[in-house]
Parts: C-alpha cells; sequence; structure tokens
C-alpha cells in the first residue's frame, strides 16, 4: 500500500503531465478549487513542502484539480487545425491554349459534335483575373464559334462593365464547347468529356475569381450536387482560387426579379479583386 508522501507525489507528477498537456493545446490557465469533503492525509511537513516548492504550487490541504475557465480564446475545433488535411492548390500549367485546342481537335467524344456548326473556345484575355464560365454554346455561339454572343452574351457584356471590366479583359468559356440541341444542359456524360479542357485553361490562366453561371457550371467546377439558389452568393473555393456560383444570364432574361441577386453577387466579386489589387 502506498504511503501518503507516495500517493501525494504520483498525484503532483500526473497533475503535471496534465499541465503540459493542457499547454500543448492552448491553455494558458487553470484555476484551483478545493476537494470539500476530502479525507484527511497526514504527511510530514517538510516532504510536502518539499515537494510542493519544487512543483510551483502551495498545498495547504488536499485539493483537486479542476479546469474552470480557459483563458486563452481558443475555440474548440480550432485545437485541432494543425489535423487538417492541407487544402489542395491548383498548380501552375506551362500549357498554352493552342495546345489543349489542338488536342480537343475535332471532337467526336460525345455525341453532341452531331449536329455542331463550330466547337466554341474559351475567350479572352489569357492572363486575366476574372474568368466567367456557363454550361454550353446556344445558337448564336454555335454560328459564330465565340461563347456568349448572343442575347444572354449581350447582357453578360453589360454585368461585365458594371462591375469595372471590359470584356477583353475578362477570360469567358463554358463547360461545353459544342451546343446540346435545343440548347438543352448538357449530359453529366457529355460534361465529364469536355470539362478537363477547361480545367486545363484554368491551370494555364490561375485567375484570381471564377464567376460560374448557373447549375450546370458550378455542379461541375465544384463537385457539387447542391443548387444554385443554395451557393450563389457566397464565395467557395477551387484549389485555391476564388468561385461565385451566379445564375446564368439566360435565366436573368426568363425572370428579370433575379437580376437584382445577380448584381449583388458581382458587386461581391468586384470588391474582393479591388481589395485584392490595392493590397498586392
Amino acid at each position: 500500500m502506498e504511503s501518503p508522501t507516495d500517493e501525494l507525489l504520483s498525484l503532483i507528477t500526473e497533475t503535471t503531465k496534465q499541465l503540459q498537456h493542457l499547454q500543448t493545446l492552448g491553455i494558458e490557465g487553470i484555476q484551483v478549487s478545493e476537494l470539500q469533503n476530502a479525507p484527511a492525509v497526514r504527511v510530514k511537513q517538510t516532504e510536502a513542502s518539499s515537494v510542493a516548492r519544487d512543483m510551483s504550487i502551495n498545498f495547504k490541504k488536499p485539493t483537486e484539480i479542476e479546469i474552470t475557465k480557459i483563458r486563452a480564446e481558443v475555440k474548440p475545433k480550432e485545437l485541432f487545425v494543425d489535423l487538417r488535411p492541407e487544402q489542395e492548390k491548383l498548380a501552375q500549367s506551362t500549357e498554352t491554349f493552342e495546345q489543349i485546342w489542338a488536342e480537343v481537335g475535332h471532337c467526336t467524344r460525345c455525341p453532341l459534335y452531331q449536329e455542331r456548326t463550330h466547337i466554341v473556345h474559351t475567350e479572352g484575355n489569357r492572363k486575366a483575373r476574372l474568368m466567367f464560365v456557363g454550361e454550353a454554346p446556344g445558337a448564336d455561339e454555335d454560328a459564330q464559334a465565340r461563347p456568349f454572343v448572343g442575347r444572354a452574351g449581350q447582357l453578360l457584356t453589360k454585368i461585365i462593365e458594371a462591375i469595372g471590366f471590359k470584356r477583353e479583359e475578362v477570360l469567358i468559356g463554358n463547360v461545353n464547347r459544342c451546343r446540346p440541341p435545343g440548347n438543352r444542359p448538357p449530359t453529366p456524360e457529355e460534361a465529364s468529356m469536355c470539362k478537363p479542357f477547361l480545367l486545363r485553361e484554368i491551370a494555364t490562366v490561375q485567375p484570381e475569381v471564377i464567376v460560374v453561371l448557373g447549375n450546370t457550371a458550378m455542379r461541375n467546377l465544384l463537385d457539387t450536387k447542391i443548387g444554385i439558389t443554395r451557393l450563389r452568393g457566397a464565395f467557395q473555393d477551387y484549389k485555391g482560387i476564388k468561385v461565385m456560383p451566379t445564375f446564368h444570364p439566360a435565366y436573368l432574361l426568363r425572370d428579370p426579379s433575379k437580376k437584382r441577386e445577380t448584381w449583388e453577387d458581382l458587386k461581391k466579386v468586384r470588391d474582393y479583386l479591388d481589395n485584392s489589387k490595392s493590397s498586392s
């Protein structure tokens, strides 16, 4: 059976280990409260005083240590921040658009090639800070081999100018490069054939912000099944690049009441880019 002195030494040793563990978690202070109904423990005064002095703890009578307040402002979820996986960053690509487009070639990877007039590649400034991504070309785009040139494209141009950019200063593209029949959204299988080329273009340009227009673009870039109405207006992340989901201009033509929400989304993009530019 342990002597009272050994018991006290064991308690102090265990307490020290706990204190060291708490300090590694960012807890800076503890408070000692007395154990009200503890049985009396008699130890030699000289032994107890020596041990207490060495441990920098003053013992008046037997105590138990109780954490009552965390003085460091550390949230529980922040205690284990070092255990989180490091966020994946998009590696800079040295490919040119011409190299990517050469690999696209006269694409027959999915059935959309059967009714297309032209393949519609990404257009704009290849050093752009801002990129817009839609779902697929429409009839006007298919005819002209340029993205966003129809009525929806004209509205997009006005939106771009409203936030202080010119169309030629930004980058504009789509998940798919061939027009689906009847302007329907591309199927997941069709998108999967074309999306890798868009991602390679993004890796080449490394824009600061990508605005995804509508559900199809958002779900393909962010790999999510959540709808645009739930995610729009809040910055998301694609491998370290800010992504702002908002409504597609074609949808705004059908429901002009959504223009106000879209304008709020784009103002956040404008403000972010303004602040980013001023701080660099």
